[in-house]
């Protein structure tokens, strides 16, 4: 433990550092240290990953730690991210922007399945568990294959900005993405007319 409190206070200097988690061994289901540790990036990950600092302290821990394996995992959105072949350049962008872009298309999407889909399906006949099951499996179906390459396209100046323009259009694209789900709060009474 020693050990990883000193990898942690070195690591925690490194640029993009957004926090780590350590898990205790749980007998009969994971018998290892497990310990998940975040950037902002993926270019700030690989200047961790890839550091002289990290090299050296992996070094000095090696009696301590024994073997060790590294999996990069992306964040609960990221398979909607990274259009166009991006994402195999590790361009995911941070949760918060990810969070926002899934609500500016999964809002409307409800809207409307709740006006056509579910409304059918109700007046089928069908019991509420079931309907919100059908209504589930177009929603996932439509946000995967439809929308979210839509957003991903119309939002990638903001959702994989240039280095240089990264703070600017952080502002910018959060603007236009407020704005946008205030326009389709608006809207929304327009579906419940019909």
């Amino acid at each position: 433990m020693r050990w990883q409190h000193k990898m942690e206070k070195v690591q925690e200097k490194f640029p993009g550092y957004v926090g780590i988690e350590r898990f205790r061994p749980v007998p009969g289901i994971e018998e290892n240290w497990v310990v998940v540790f975040r950037f902002d990036t993926r270019e700030h990950l690989e200047n961790w990953l890839s550091s002289e600092a990290r090299r050296k302290l992996l070094e000095e821990g090696r009696d301590a730690v024994g073997s060790y394996e590294v999996r990069r995992v992306g964040s609960a959105f990221s398979g909607w991210f990274g259009a166009e072949g991006e994402t195999d350049k590790g361009a995911v962008p941070p949760d918060w922007k990810q969070a926002m872009a899934v609500f500016l298309a999964i809002y409307p999407t409800v809207v409307l399945l709740s006006r056509t889909v579910n409304n059918a399906l109700l007046a089928a006949g069908f019991p509420t568990f079931a309907m919100l099951f059908i209504s589930n499996i177009v929603s996932v179906l439509l946000l995967t294959w439809v929308l979210m390459p839509m957003v991903n396209r119309l939002l990638r100046f903001w959702l994989a900005p240039a280095p240089t323009a990264r703070a600017r259009t952080d502002v910018l694209g959060a603007v236009v993405v407020a704005v946008s789900c205030l326009v389709l709060l608006a809207l929304a009474p327009l579906a419940w007319k019909y």
